[in-house]
Order: C-alpha cells, then sequence, then structure tokens
C-alpha cells in the first residue's frame, strides 16, 4: 500500500502568475506549468539559499521529496528558458502556511498593526498610505 500524500506547505502566495518570451503571442508558445510546490523548492534552495533538509523540514516534507521537487521545477525552468516556452505557476498540492496573510508581499516582513506596510501604497495596493 503506498504511503498517504502529503500536502506541502507554502509560505507565499506567487505575485505573478507565469512568464513567456517576448515578442511571441501567447497562442503560438508552448506552455509548460509550474506547481506551487516546485516553485517554493524554487525559492528556497536557490533564493533563499536553504540547504534541502531545512527547505524540506519548511515544506513539511522530506529531504528526498524536496530533492525531487527541486530537480522537476529547475528541469521545467531551463526548458522554458532554453526552448524559449511559456511558463505558467499552476495551482498544486499545498497548503499555505500559517501566519502568511499578516506578512508583506513585496519585503516578506510583518505589516504593521493597524496600518499599512512600511512598503507604501503603490507597491502593496494598499489604500492607507504608509511609509515608502
Amino acid at each position: 500500500m503506498p504511503r498517504p500524500f502529503q500536502l506541502r506547505q507554502v509560505a507565499h502566495p506567487p505575485r505573478v502568475r507565469g512568464f513567456k518570451p517576448m515578442g511571441i503571442p501567447m497562442r503560438e508558445l508552448e506552455v509548460l506549468s509550474l506547481p506551487l510546490d516546485e516553485l517554493e523548492a524554487l525559492r528556497l534552495a536557490d533564493r533563499d539559499g536553504l540547504y534541502q533538509e531545512e527547505a524540506a523540514a519548511r515544506m513539511g516534507i522530506s529531504r528526498v521529496t524536496f530533492g525531487r521537487i527541486l530537480q522537476k521545477a529547475r528541469a521545467k525552468v531551463a526548458e522554458a528558458l532554453l526552448d524559449g516556452k511559456a511558463l505558467v505557476v499552476g495551482e498544486g498540492p499545498v497548503v499555505f502556511s500559517p501566519g502568511t496573510e499578516d506578512r508583506c508581499p513585496v519585503h516578506g516582513g510583518p505589516r504593521r498593526r493597524g496600518r499599512s506596510c512600511r512598503c507604501g501604497p503603490e507597491e502593496t495596493g494598499d489604500s492607507k498610505g504608509g511609509k515608502p
């Protein structure tokens, strides 16, 4: 009997839904789907520079599973860049980590209680107006 599927924890929802080569209409491109768990693995390993063991713990999965997810994500990104394909961020078997709704999507820090983020309204979409 196979092991039950483990939902992956994602800290931040993506700010964009995809990327494509410039100058080519979307209808002419082959599309690759990058699930949220693969995007989160790229963020933790490549952008944040975490070791696989720490990144896997943050996603609530084993290190081996994290390595598999990361390998698939890197292959898709490389294929999209090298072969001129569109990359669309899709859904996935994820659950958002607790406390992420109180984090700023721009700098990742906490929002001020009862106020807008320090990033300013133009970057966060907040109409209250915080300090830039």
